[in-house]
């Protein structure tokens, strides 16, 4: 490999620290990408006649949901056998873990982005039947045109981690990863991911003001979100180092298996928005 192409990556993911407390670059991506969705969000719902009241309501649900279906997703789908353990069991919803005998502040160590997904539709569900009175799509066909954006932001605090990265590659854009000394480079994955997630954001954009009959036909910006999104994912799981051990020797790792049923709900709903009229509600 020819290393004198390569990107040396040694980020300090710590933005600065005032004692104990520390602010990390991921930290401030996922608080940006809420404030940032929240104002996107409060424009299309005004653009549109839809009461803005609703979105500071939407996003009590959501954040919630976002922050607990990850860390569940994560416990679950990643790490079972660890947290199963009842020495562990604590350390789900607690920052905390047990070293050398004592319960000390690590931080919590891992959210899955796709705990966060269910964890957002179930939220959007109990908000459309306690508050809007609409159609489920019909909130997440407008929720998850920042989510895109909020998903390239959050790919970047992992870049700033120097995690889920890919395995080795000789193209001149390769990361050589010193903060895990890493010595060859390697695919930065959460760029391309990043990348695609802005495009997808770009085009849920596009579709929503500019082809104005795409954001009444119900289900269909939710179905381009879940293909650009989790088919994505898929794709670029081929080339990315995987999370767990359990995942050696699978044909699939375990976010190829969990994004398959979103891309398959992305093309039905697609078909079912436009092989149907689309549907108006009055405005507030």
């Amino acid at each position: 490999m020819n290393l004198l192409l390569s990107i040396h990556w040694n980020a300090n993911p710590e933005l600065f620290s005032l004692g104990p407390i520390s602010v990390r670059w991921y930290g401030l991506m996922f608080a940006m990408g809420f404030l940032f969705g929240f104002s996107i969000l409060t424009r299309m719902f005004k653009y549109e006649g839809s009461d803005p009241i609703w979105v500071e309501k939407l996003f009590v649900y959501v954040i919630i949901a976002t922050i607990v279906g990850a860390r569940l997703g994560h416990v679950l789908f990643y790490g079972w056998a660890y947290y199963s353990q009842p020495q562990h069991l604590i350390e789900i919803f607690l920052p905390i873990a047990k070293v050398d005998g004592a319960y000390k502040f690590v931080g919590f160590q891992g959210l899955a982005s796709h705990g966060g997904a269910f964890g957002i539709i179930l939220a959007v569900w109990l908000f459309s039947k306690r508050v809007t009175k609409r159609p489920v799509l019909w909130t997440l066909d407008r929720l998850i045109v920042p989510i895109a954006l909020v998903g390239a932001m959050i790919r970047t605090g992992n870049l700033m981690n120097s995690e889920i990265y890919g395995v080795a590659t000789n193209l001149p854009w390769g990361f050589i990863f010193e903060r895990n000394n890493e010595t060859i480079a390697k695919h930065p994955t959460m760029i391309y991911e990043a990348v695609c997630y802005l495009i997808t954001f770009g085009i849920l954009m596009y579709c929503y003001y500019k082809k104005k009959d795409f954001k009444d036909r119900t289900g269909f910006l939710t179905g381009v979100f879940f293909i650009g999104m989790f088919l994505t994912r898929f794709l670029i799981e081929f080339i990315k180092e995987n999370q767990e051990a359990f995942e050696s020797g699978m044909a699939l790792n375990m976010g190829q298996i969990l994004s398959i049923p979103f891309v398959l709900a992305g093309i039905w709903l697609i078909y079912h928005a436009l092989t149907h009229p689309p549907v108006f509600y009055n405005s507030k």
